[in-house]
């Protein structure tokens, strides 16, 4: 298994877990709490940020442990990328619709901002897995 394709597994296991963890958080309050009453901003940029910082320290970790495939890039690795983020781009393109969608019809800002989120998760989500696939079944 290649860097890229580790610092691609890392991603998306990283994204998706603290996207789920914040999502069970936030979205557990909504019995209780009004969606215009919650406090999400500080969980929510927790999560972001978290995703960013987790990420760079298992990248770190990944090329500690291997360093001699660190850095290494050949062609397939820059087409599965390029593929990988053109297919993100597609979705993330599409979702981002929906919040499109809700800030004109005026809804509260906690829905709004948590869908602009998830288009974000659903694009690393998607591009990620269209790159382990390139990688394991052939780009």
């Amino acid at each position: 298994m290649s860097f890229e394709e580790k610092s691609t597994w890392t991603y998306a296991v990283i994204a998706v877990a603290l996207a789920a963890i914040y999502f069970a958080i936030v979205l557990g309050q909504l019995p209780q709490t009004a969606a215009g009453d919650l406090a999400f901003q500080v969980p929510l940029l927790a999560a972001i940020g978290g995703t960013i910082g987790l990420t760079i320290a298992a990248h770190i970790v990944i090329a500690i442990a291997v360093p001699d495939d660190a850095g290494k890039r050949d062609q397939r690795d820059k087409d599965i990328n390029r593929y990988g983020e053109y297919v993100g781009g597609l979705v993330l393109g599409v979702a981002a619709v929906v919040p499109l969608i809700l800030s004109l019809a005026e809804v509260d800002h906690f829905w709004i901002a948590n869908t602009i989120y998830l288009a974000f998760i659903l694009s690393a989500t998607a591009g990620s897995i269209v790159k382990i696939v390139a990688y394991r079944r052939g780009f």
